[in-house]
């Protein structure tokens, strides 16, 4: 038989006290945050991918009294459980959603915890995935997928590019065609460029009002 003796706060007030070996038993708990890893486990997610993954989980005993008396041993019964309820959320999840939404993964991790280690006197503070491993093979794939998809934009954007410059070329086309001022300082500006270039070549444009009368000549 065992005797429990609750303390103020949990804690030896001060004085004298007895335990008696053959009646009495006394058991330290600790009362402190505790952390411990959850080792990596393997998991088929719900779209059949297998990952390995990790976490780490956050609590302390708030009753000392139930740690003791309803499991023999609250530090390795939420250890296995933290593993147990790993497998088991994660495999209800896709692997899109296991790499996009951690922070949602872990807050059910840690409210189906705390809720399942209320009896033991457990409070689940925390729960962090870690790290998510995925299969070298499904690594290569996802990295050809991200360089397929990151030329396909690179393409879409060339076209988008080519369209614009199409575009403007028409309109400038057509400024150009219903406007004579527009026309000869387009020639001008050909005449200033030509006239940069270091050619061993030197061409001398004719004066394009030159050029209309012999184009109306002909016609």
């Amino acid at each position: 038989m065992t005797h429990f003796h609750i303390f103020l706060n949990g804690f030896f007030c001060t004085g004298l006290f007895f335990v008696l070996p053959c009646t009495d038993s006394f058991i330290k708990v600790d009362m402190r945050t505790i952390s411990f890893d959850i080792p990596p486990q393997e998991i088929l997610t719900k779209d059949s991918v297998t990952v390995n993954v990790d976490g780490v989980v956050y609590y302390r005993v708030q009753n000392a009294t139930l740690a003791v008396a309803n499991i023999t041993n609250a530090d390795s019964a939420t250890r296995l459980l933290a593993q147990t309820t790993l497998r088991n959320v994660l495999g209800t999840k896709n692997l899109s959603q296991i790499l996009s939404d951690r922070e949602e993964i872990a807050h059910s991790m840690q409210a189906t915890l705390d809720e399942a280690t209320d009896d033991w006197g457990i409070k689940v503070e925390r729960v962090e995935i870690k790290d998510v491993k995925l299969p070298v093979q499904l690594q290569r794939a996802m990295a050809a997928e991200a360089e397929a998809a990151r030329e396909a934009r690179a393409k879409v954007i060339a076209a988008e590019g080519e369209m614009n410059a199409s575009r403007a070329l028409k309109e400038a086309s057509m400024v150009i065609t219903e406007s004579p001022a527009a026309l000869q300082l387009r020639y001008l500006q050909t005449l200033t460029t030509i006239a940069a270039e270091k050619n061993s070549t030197i061409v001398f444009p004719l004066p394009i009002n030159m050029l209309q009368g012999i184009i109306g000549a002909n016609r």
